[in-house]
C-alpha cells in the first residue's frame, strides 16, 4: 500500500507546487493563496508534467484596518486559467532532486490589477476599477530542491514574477502587476502513519517586490508579504487494487503584509506617501478533494476556501480546480 500512496501523493503535488497565479489588486500581493494545500512538501519524481489550474477569487466585501466592513462600490471577481510546465531531471544536489517550473500562458481577467484601497487620512477610494481579459505576468521558478525522507518530504524554492502582462499607469484594463517580484518558498509534508496515508502539510511564500509606476507620476514599491498555507489530509483507496484513490482534507491559508509600502500613491484627488497605507491580512479555511489514477499518471483536484477574517483587504471565497498529467518519465 505504501508504494501506491507514494505515487498518488506525487501526482497530487504536481497540481499545487509553485503555481503562483498573479491574482492581485492594490491591497493584494502577487501570490494568490489557495493554490497549495495537501502534499505541499512533495517534489515530483524525475520526469516532465503538464498541469492546469483554474482559479476564481470572488469578494463583495472590503474590511478596513480594524477588520470591520467598509462601504465600497464594485467587487472582486477574478478568474485565471494557468498552464503549468514542470520538469525534474535525474540529477541530485545535496541529496535532493532539482526541479524547474514555469507558469505561462495564464489567461486572466482585468480585475487582477484593479485598485481597491482602504481609506487614508479620511479619504475613501473604495471603487474597484479594471476590466478586460488578457495574458497575465509570467511566473518562473528556476530553482526547486526537494528531499524525500522516510517520514517527511521537504522542499525549498525561489521564483520570480516577471511583469510581462499588459500594464499602463491609470489604465482600467490592466492585466499584469507592472512590477517585479521575488518569491522564496518552502513546503513540508509530514506523515503521521507508516503507510503515509495521513499527512500534515505547510507551505510558505515570502515575496519581495520591485517598484511600479502609478497614475499622476507616482511610483510605489508594494510592501513585502508572507503567506502560509496548511492542510491535514487522508488518502483512501476506492478500489482494492489501488487503481483509483481519493484524498480528502481540511486546508486553509493566512497572508500578511509585513513591511511598509515605499514611494507615493494617489488616493482620491491627492498624492500621499505609500507608507501611510495600512498593512493588509487575510485568513481562510476550507477543504480539498483529490481523485488519483496512479496507473495513468493522471490526477484531478478541487479546493474551496472561505475567508473568515481580513483587515485592509477584501473578504471572499477562493475556488481552485484542475488536473495534472505526467506525460514523460525518465528511465
Amino acid at each position: 500500500m505504501t508504494s501506491h500512496i507514494r505515487t498518488a501523493s506525487l501526482l497530487c503535488a504536481l497540481l499545487i507546487l509553485g503555481c503562483a497565479g498573479p491574482l492581485a489588486g492594490q491591497q493584494k500581493p502577487q501570490w494568490a493563496p489557495g493554490q497549495s494545500g495537501l502534499n505541499a512538501g512533495i517534489l515530483p519524481n524525475p520526469g516532465a508534467t503538464y498541469a492546469n489550474i483554474t482559479l476564481n477569487y470572488n469578494a463583495g466585501t472590503y474590511n478596513g484596518a480594524d477588520g470591520s466592513s467598509l462601504p465600497a462600490s464594485g467587487s472582486y471577481n477574478i478568474w485565471a486559467i494557468e498552464n503549468i510546465f514542470y520538469y525534474v531531471p535525474k540529477m541530485k544536489v545535496l541529496g535532493g532532486n532539482l526541479g524547474f517550473m514555469v507558469v505561462f500562458p495564464t489567461v486572466a481577467t482585468g480585475s487582477l490589477a484593479a485598485d481597491f484601497q482602504a481609506p487614508v487620512n479620511g479619504i475613501e477610494n473604495l471603487k474597484l476599477t479594471g476590466g478586460g481579459t488578457g495574458l497575465a505576468d509570467i511566473f518562473l521558478q528556476p530553482f526547486t530542491l526537494g528531499w524525500h525522507l522516510k517520514r517527511v518530504d521537504f522542499l525549498v524554492a525561489d521564483a520570480f514574477m516577471l511583469p510581462t502582462g499588459r500594464y499602463s499607469p491609470g489604465a482600467t484594463n490592466n492585466i499584469g502587476f507592472g512590477y517585479f517580484g521575488n518569491h522564496a518558498q518552502t513546503g513540508t509534508t509530514a506523515y503521521l502513519t507508516k503507510n503515509k496515508a495521513t499527512s500534515v502539510n505547510l507551505f510558505t511564500d515570502w515575496e519581495v517586490h520591485g517598484s511600479r509606476s502609478g497614475a499622476n507620476s507616482t511610483s510605489k514599491t508594494p510592501g513585502q508579504a508572507f503567506t502560509t498555507e496548511w492542510g491535514f489530509g487522508q488518502l483512501l483507496p476506492l478500489k482494492k487494487d489501488f487503481s483509483q484513490l481519493l484524498q480528502v482534507g481540511v486546508i486553509g491559508y493566512d497572508q500578511w503584509q509585513i513591511t511598509d509600502n515605499g514611494g507615493t500613491t494617489p488616493v482620491g484627488p491627492i498624492t500621499v506617501p505609500a507608507s501611510t497605507l495600512p498593512h493588509y491580512s487575510v485568513h481562510a479555511v476550507g477543504g480539498q478533494v483529490n481523485y488519483i489514477l496512479p496507473k495513468t499518471n493522471l490526477s484531478f483536484n478541487f479546493k474551496m476556501e472561505h475567508e473568515y477574517k481580513s483587515s485592509s483587504h477584501a473578504l471572499g471565497n477562493t475556488i481552485a480546480f484542475g488536473g495534472a498529467w505526467t506525460f514523460k518519465v525518465l528511465k
